[in-house]
């Protein structure tokens, strides 16, 4: 005859299973274009695991979410098996979201990628599911919430400041303000060098935005939704530094474990 579990020991267990020593499941959406590998020249979903780095060091499991077509419901039940999302980097936003023609610059859009984050975005802003957007993912979120977009930085800079292209990146300093999400996660630091590969950046700001960190020529580096369980969006690429500075994926991945714990 098989032992029995007594019912108090059951119901430990799985409050064990849903307790705060699990980690919480980051969802990171993905590129989709051209790529090679092997044989292989297809079009493919992938992503730098630099991203992937910075959410294991810092305590979340990582979960890749390639483009796809979406609706609302869609969103919503992707992100009801989620703790947390981050927007990546990557090509331009379409400027038709934002009621523009393409200027010489702009890449060319990739729409069902817009649509995807936008969607997911949406559903993390209605669902309170924390979120992290990086570079494209911070212009994702302006033009979400109505922002418009600066096309090509150089125009507005004179230099090449931001992207000195070949996949290298540039090394700039931001200013944050410290009263802010942004300002509490790198403990007061009013000054922050970063690692920029961007030609865009916000021009109008979107609704309810709060902007929390900016260069010196007055360029916005990071924005804030205030009121999210965890809204924070930066131009730059932290997952380049993320080996030595995780604040951000961190505190992403703590608010992403309150959120679950809330849940269960």
């Amino acid at each position: 005859m098989r032992p029995t579990t007594p019912r108090s020991r059951i119901g430990s267990e799985c409050a064990a299973l849903n307790g705060s020593d699990k980690k919480p499941l980051i969802g990171l959406t993905t590129y989709l274009q051209r790529a090679q590998t092997g044989v292989w020249d297809v079009d493919a979903s992938f992503l730098p695991k630099v991203y992937l780095d910075a959410v294991t060091k810092s305590g979340g499991i990582a979960v890749l979410l390639p483009p796809q077509p979406v609706d609302d419901e869609t969103a919503h039940a992707v992100l009801a098996d989620l703790d947390g999302l981050i927007i990546t980097g990557g090509r331009d936003v379409d400027p038709a979201r934002y009621g523009q023609k393409a200027g010489p610059h702009t890449d060319e859009p990739i729409t069902v990628r817009d649509d995807w984050e936008d969607a997911l975005l949406s559903a993390a802003i209605e669902d309170d599911v924390p979120f992290l957007a990086i570079c494209r993912g911070l212009q994702v979120l302006n033009v979400n919430r109505g922002g418009t977009l600066l096309q090509h930085l150089p125009d507005v800079v004179g230099d090449h400041r931001y992207n000195a292209g070949g996949g290298r990146f540039t090394s700039n300093e931001v200013e944050v303000v410290a009263n802010s999400e942004l300002g509490e996660l790198l403990g007061g630091d009013a000054r922050l060098g970063v690692k920029s590969y961007h030609h865009q950046a916000v021009d109008e700001l979107g609704d309810g935005l709060r902007v929390t960190a900016r260069s010196a020529d007055g360029i916005i580096q990071a924005v804030e939704l205030p009121g999210a369980a965890f809204g924070v969006a930066v131009q730059w690429h932290p997952e380049e530094d993320a080996a030595e500075d995780a604040r951000l994926f961190e505190g992403l991945v703590a608010a992403a474990r309150t959120h679950r714990e809330s849940r269960s």
